[in-house]
């Protein structure tokens, strides 16, 4: 699998936010420290830009930003046989077919190193009258695992949105139990309410969580 699959498995650019924006909103309720969770949500990223992101604290991760000209992925998996670094610069086609209304994408420092190499091995966009994801055509190279570019476990919660899927993801790394009806309210975009945040995590409350329902943009109802 590799992003060209993805690319077919995503929801319109709505939809995709809402899912992000979900998922940021449970792993706030799960740890109240930022520094542990996986996936976020800016809301007010700049002025005119939202962004998800996704880091697990092993060089793996991804940024998504949504703007009104649409929303551009870029995915990094750090061992992918794409590394920018085992090429010295992004595979072939993964950012040359990237249309210009997302160059700024391409060139933001906060998605590149040091020396302002993008740091990438997927990208997706899609312009805001499309129908569906692109990606660039790409040479893949081959690889045992079938996941050349890291795209199938970069993006995994984004093609199975099923609240099952985060759920075991949830307790996989959290190692506690996590209530299946209360991931299902959430990824829903329901309003928070006492007794959702209470059954994910008995040790904060609905006050707790009120500067990241604000940074993340959660409807409140």
């Amino acid at each position: 699998m590799t992003v060209h699959d993805i690319a077919r498995q995503l929801p319109e650019i709505a939809a995709l936010r809402d899912h992000c924006r979900s998922m940021a909103m449970l792993e706030a309720v799960l740890s109240p420290e930022w520094s542990d969770r996986y996936y976020s949500f800016d809301a007010q990223w700049s002025e005119t830009e939202a962004m998800a992101s996704m880091r697990n604290g092993s060089g793996d991760e991804y940024s998504i930003v949504f703007s009104a000209a649409g929303a551009y992925v870029r995915g990094f998996a750090h061992e992918s046989p794409m590394s920018p670094y085992a090429e010295d610069g992004p595979w072939p086609g993964v950012l040359d077919d990237v249309p210009d209304v997302f160059q700024s994408c391409v060139e933001e420092p906060a998605f590149s190193d040091e020396g302002g190499m993008p740091v990438v091995t997927a990208c997706m966009w899609r312009e805001a009258g499309d129908d569906h994801w692109k990606a660039g055509t790409i040479d893949f190279p081959e690889a045992t695992t079938g996941d050349p570019d890291g795209a199938a476990y970069l993006f995994s919660l984004l093609t199975d949105r099923s609240a099952e899927a985060f759920q075991r993801w949830a307790e996989d790394y959290y190692e506690v139990p996590v209530d299946l009806e209360a991931v299902r309210h959430v990824l829903s975009s329901h309003p928070l309410t006492e007794g959702v945040v209470h059954a994910l995590n008995p040790e904060i409350t609905l006050a707790d969580l009120a500067g990241d329902i604000t940074g993340i943009g959660y409807p409140l109802g």
